[in-house]
């Protein structure tokens, strides 16, 4: 059974490297992976691992879960739970966890970050520290650290730009191995309230830049909303849906990689009574 599941991380990491490899900054919620993680500029709940200057702008507190299952095997799961609270005062503050593969790979991680808003501009910085394990050979841990900042550049023209990693966490000497670093922007822009359309570019160090776009259709102004994105370094086109009920928001994306099968992305986020006004 070992042997099986470690045929198919060697299979996955020579046909999916630039995904598998990448669960240190692997974008996190339904609504990114929708929009073809095109989600530099989008704030909220996710943003606090998606670029972390996005939570300044909540008003309520807001904690969520998120699964994504890659064709259908456990080994190739991400797990995360992330909550975020904002203050009158002091900006507003995020606590994640994730975990990726089975026991015998694991990748987990327990991040804080914070947010200020200042004007129509926004920054924040988040530190993660990492705990990588492989059966029989032991663990590593590293900290990373990252910037980002949003801003509404024209009346419904935003911008946003994200740097993880920027300390070049090391896990270990041997082939100076580190943690992925990755710089990334984008714009989005709403030409009316129920059309959002995002692109970015994104670029780690290690691979080759990749561009990726998504669009984003309220068909039930927040209430049902309609999704789809694409990205050309991995070539994965991403449908996806969300729902919202009050102060519950469910949202789904479904994603195309390779032959070895589809991606499953699931998110369920719950907004509680606001701490502050806008």
């Amino acid at each position: 059974m070992k042997l099986n599941l470690l045929s198919i991380v060697i299979v996955a990491g020579i046909l999916l490297s630039p995904e598998v490899h990448a669960q240190a900054d692997e974008p996190m919620g339904a609504r990114a992976a929708a929009l073809g993680n095109a989600s530099v500029t989008l704030p909220g709940l996710w943003a606090l691992h998606n670029n972390v200057a996005g939570i300044a702008n909540m008003v309520q507190p807001e904690a969520g879960a998120y699964v994504h299952n890659r064709f259908g095997v456990r080994a190739f799961t991400t797990a995360a739970l992330q909550a975020v609270y904002p203050t009158v005062k002091y900006g507003t503050y995020g606590l994640s966890i994730s975990r990726f593969g089975d026991e015998l790979y694991s990748q987990q991680a327990i991040g804080i970050g914070v947010a200020h808003k200042l004007g129509q501009f926004s920054l924040g910085a988040k530190a993660d520290v990492w705990q990588i394990a492989v059966e029989g050979y032991g663990s590593r841990k590293a900290l990373a650290l990252s910037v980002g900042g949003q801003g509404e550049i024209i009346p419904n023209l935003y911008f946003g730009a994200y740097a993880y990693n920027l300390n070049q966490a090391r896990l270990s000497s041997f082939e100076d191995e580190r943690l992925a670093t990755i710089m990334k922007a984008g714009l989005s822009y709403r030409p009316y309230q129920r059309l959002l359309l995002a692109i970015e570019t994104e670029k780690n160090i290690d691979y080759e830049a990749d561009f990726k776009a998504g669009v984003e259709y309220q068909v039930l102004q927040e209430k049902f909303i309609l999704r789809t994105g694409f990205s050309t370094l991995t070539r994965k086109a991403t449908f996806g849906a969300g729902f919202r009920a009050r102060q519950l928001q469910v949202d789904y994306a479904l994603g195309s990689t390779t032959l070895l099968g589809l991606g499953h992305y699931l998110s369920i986020s719950y907004q509680f009574a606001a701490t502050r006004s806008r």
